[in-house]
């Protein structure tokens, strides 16, 4: 199989975990890296024996042998740069949260149809195979009937600037609560028939802590948090009528515990050995793009959308604006 060459956008701790995993693949080569100064990107591409290096993110782009580009930059800087390469001809993955608000998801997302152009959310926990395993126990009635999700994301990040600054979509919400959506989503995605919430925000108008409570169309209750202010458990929560599951880290899966329907210990079932657990959403893009697919399997245009829109519904009622939700 031919070499699935990755071409890396930014050079912060995000792109180096995208650079490990990319080393650590057989079949995947982190091939080229860009960022806005070719000092940094040099520096960056020796650290992590990357053939390219790129003083824009533009020349990236423009380099022919790029066939994925993998946008890193925080994502109030997202919809420039994956417009820019959309319109060059190049498959996408963008992490999460995938743009700063619905609106400029939506234009991306459609740009990408229209040129038929591979596009794709990197929230990572949506490719692990967790979440096949998950939804085998689900369906196997071994908890029963379930009744409620929880799920809390939490990590004290004192006061970085993408956390606090409304031009870097700052808050708890894009940063670490969209994990916990998706998290509900990915095993229970019926329509949400009610909504409340409430959060506590920055001096700067970002929410720092947060709680929404769902209520299903299947009759599921979910309740998630998130915060950028302390150190939450981290943990998931599937409870049914005959026992629940809980997996001891949303952010990034390793074990599941099953109990009974007294909350007595069945098992642990533990996930594969990774790499650092981004591997499956490149091995996913380089499937999809080999199969003319324009999204993955894993994470559907339409479920990227639902999460934005999802969460400019929140931030609404919540008073956090930014910048971007006034164009574009």
């Amino acid at each position: 199989m031919k070499i699935f060459r990755v071409g890396i956008i930014a050079t912060g701790w995000i792109a180096e975990k995208a650079a490990i995993t990319l080393n650590g693949l057989s079949g995947c080569q982190p091939y080229a890296v860009g960022s806005r100064t070719l000092d940094k990107a040099q520096a960056f591409a020796q650290k992590w024996n990357i053939p390219k290096a790129y003083g824009s993110y533009a020349e990236l782009i423009a380099d022919p042998d790029v066939d994925l580009v993998y946008v890193g930059t925080p994502h109030s800087h997202h919809y420039d740069v994956t417009k820019a390469a959309i319109l060059a001809g190049k498959p996408c993955l963008v992490e999460k949260a995938f743009m700063a608000n619905y609106r400029q998801s939506k234009t991306i997302v459609d740009l990408a149809h229209e040129h038929k152009v591979f596009l794709a959310e990197a929230i990572w926990t949506r490719y692990q195979p967790v979440v096949q395993m998950m939804r085998d126990l689900i369906g196997s009635g071994r908890i029963g009937t379930p009744r409620m999700v929880t799920a809390t994301l939490g990590y004290s990040m004192g006061d970085k600037p993408r956390i606090m600054r409304p031009d870097l979509c700052g808050g708890a919400l894009l940063d670490l609560g969209v994990y916990a959506l998706n998290f509900v989503r990915m095993f229970f995605p019926a329509d949400i028939v009610s909504m409340e919430s409430q959060c506590v925000k920055s001096d700067t108008g970002m929410d720092l802590t947060n709680a929404v409570s769902l209520v299903l169309a299947d009759g599921i209750l979910a309740n998630v948090q998130s915060s950028a202010a302390c150190v939450g458990d981290n943990i998931g929560v599937i409870a049914g009528t005959d026992g629940n599951l809980i997996i001891d880290n949303i952010n990034n899966p390793q074990r599941i515990t099953i109990n009974t329907h007294d909350r007595e210990f069945v098992e642990d079932i533990h996930v594969p050995q990774q790499i650092t657990g981004y591997e499956y959403q490149f091995l996913a893009c380089r499937d999809a793009i080999a199969e003319g697919l324009l999204e993955p399997h894993e994470m559907p245009h339409a479920e990227t959308l639902y999460i934005m829109q999802l969460m400019d519904d929140l931030r609404k009622k919540w008073g956090v604006h930014y910048p971007m939700d006034d164009n574009r």
